[in-house]
């Protein structure tokens, strides 16, 4: 059963670039659109809303003022051109906070920590598209990199090495960047220095992670969180 959602914004075009992101991705459907909190508060009465698309700066009555008077709140995702709005968002338990204007894949990665909170009823599995991609800039240019096809990523001082099967890409990144923009369902920190593709790793030895043909180190206080997030025990 796709995740039904709601779209609230005041501004035209940010609706039809929400619907439009939304239609791309399986297990989704829109429900419905409003452009002001207050008819959003009548759909939400009337309809059963699993994820909540809600822009802060709207008229008569604020995204958080609506978030605040409802007595049920759906999973909600801030959008918004505000970034002071952050702390608040905090505080009502909001799964993200989308900064106008946001990419695709930055949309994708909401979307999934909002599956993510949904309850085990709705069906809440990855739904990263196969094509989705990370975008680093290497030797003065921009690479797309499709993280179907990423092994792992490494960590040297200023610099990180996104590691595929038939190539590998050296940008001037700090590794907690690239971290936060990698699906967590999909890669997982291992080590202060490396970055896993979960379905990449085929065993674990001692404290090395099998990738391939490399060994990947897991630090001693990762390591129980490690064997339950990719082996499952």
């Amino acid at each position: 059963m796709p995740a039904r959602l709601l779209l609230v914004d005041d501004e035209f075009l940010a609706l039809r670039l929400l619907e439009d992101y939304a239609a791309r991705l399986p297990g989704l459907e829109v429900v419905a659109k409003a452009k002001t909190a207050l008819q959003a508060m009548e759909i939400l009465a009337s309809e059963p809303i699993d994820i909540l698309f809600l822009d802060i700066q709207m008229p008569v009555l604020s995204g958080v003022n609506l978030l605040k008077a409802l007595p049920r709140r759906p999973v909600t995702i801030f959008t918004t051109a505000y970034s002071e709005y952050a702390l608040e968002a905090f505080d009502l338990n909001v799964v993200d906070y989308l900064l106008k204007p946001y990419s695709f894949e930055r949309f994708v990665q909401a979307v999934n920590k909002a599956l993510d909170a949904l309850p085990k009823s709705v069906e809440n599995a990855e739904i990263l598209p196969e094509n989705a991609y990370i975008v680093v800039k290497v030797d003065g240019r921009l690479e797309k990199i499709a993280l179907e096809e990423l092994l792992y990523v490494e960590g040297l001082r200023e610099y990180v090495r996104l590691v595929c099967a038939n190539k590998q890409y050296v940008t001037f990144e700090r590794m907690k960047n690239i971290e936060e923009r990698l699906p967590a369902a999909q890669f997982l920190r291992v080590h202060k220095s490396y970055i896993v593709a979960k379905k990449a790793v085929q065993s674990l030895e001692g404290n090395l992670l099998h990738v391939g043909k490399v060994k990947i180190p897991v630090s001693r206080e990762r390591k129980e969180a490690v064997v339950g997030a990719i082996f499952g025990v």
